[in-house]
């Protein structure tokens, strides 16, 4: 179907992510059967017929891909977009993996968020948090780079909140934490590299629309 010899190359974000992504691609007419092998040692898919190239990254890893040009076209949660700020067009929001970032920690903690009080704040997203306290509420915090359960920091003492995201808020509920502020809504995001967008503009455009009217029929 395409004359093009040049490959698209896509990283997707493992897991949860790159199912709904491939199955968006299929009702757009784009299969990758051999990624559904659950014992595939490949690294790397390829559709032929639209010259097309699938590979699957570490979601923190994608925008480093995309942005460097090893991948035309990357798909991964708006968390990661913001956390790793490269140099990518956000061009899509697919609508699927929606959550929250938000500031959390025990009731007793909204007093010191509303008087701007000094605090330390423990996030896996420490731009993602700094932006949020120095440049929207204007408050000073200690922001601390954890990389395991969020969640433990304000039980143990090592915070007073923690910047996190939240889907359900059922981790939160059962060790006596609660959403205290909304950062921002989350969701999977599709970003492209710059000089890919300007190189392969007409194919990625018409990629990008017939996405988007795929993802306009299921909300119908």
């Amino acid at each position: 179907m395409c004359d093009e010899t040049r490959y698209l190359t896509f990283a997707l974000g493992k897991g949860r992510l790159a199912k709904k992504t491939l199955a968006l691609f299929e009702q757009i007419g784009i299969e990758m059967e051999e990624m559904k092998d659950p014992d595939t040692r490949k690294l790397i898919f390829t559709n032929e017929e639209y010259k097309i190239r699938f590979f699957l990254a570490k979601g923190p890893d994608v925008p480093t891909y995309v942005e460097y040009g090893a991948a035309d076209i990357g798909v991964v949660g708006e968390d990661t977009i913001l956390e790793e700020n490269r140099n990518i067009y956000e061009v899509l929001d697919l609508g699927f993996g929606k959550c929250r970032m938000c500031v959390c920690g025990p009731a007793s903690a909204k007093e010191l968020l509303n008087h701007h009080e000094r605090i330390r704040v423990a996030s896996k997203y420490p731009r993602i948090a700094k932006d949020y306290f120095y440049n929207k509420k204007h408050q000073t915090v200690e922001i601390i780079k954890l990389n395991g359960s969020i969640e433990l920091a304000p039980i143990v003492g090592l915070s007073e909140v923690i910047v996190d995201i939240v889907e359900t808020g059922s981790t939160l509920r059962e060790n006596g934490l609660e959403v205290l502020e909304e950062v921002c809504p989350l969701s999977a995001r599709m970003v492209v590299n710059q000089v890919s967008m300007k190189m392969e503009h007409d194919r990625i455009t018409d990629l990008i629309s017939a996405l988007r009217k795929a993802l306009e029929n299921e909300e119908a």
